[in-house]
């Protein structure tokens, strides 16, 4: 069956559960629905903007 079109989280996740059922690896069907939506795995998972990750916290905190 043909993924749907579409950049919607609702098309997404069925896009992601149709390539799951189909045999696809879990990340490989969501970097495939992704792909296809036109969208990558990094512009949906941002972070905030001004927030330091514990690294670099930690990595400010030793130099002091």
């Amino acid at each position: 069956m043909p993924l749907k079109k579409g950049s919607s989280k609702t098309v997404i996740s069925e896009n992601i559960r149709e390539l799951i059922a189909a045999g696809h690896p879990q990340n490989q069907a969501i970097a495939i629905a992704l792909k296809m939506a036109g969208k990558s795995k990094t512009t949906t998972l941002k972070r905030p903007k001004g927030k330091l990750s514990s690294r670099s916290t930690r990595k400010r905190n030793k130099k002091s």
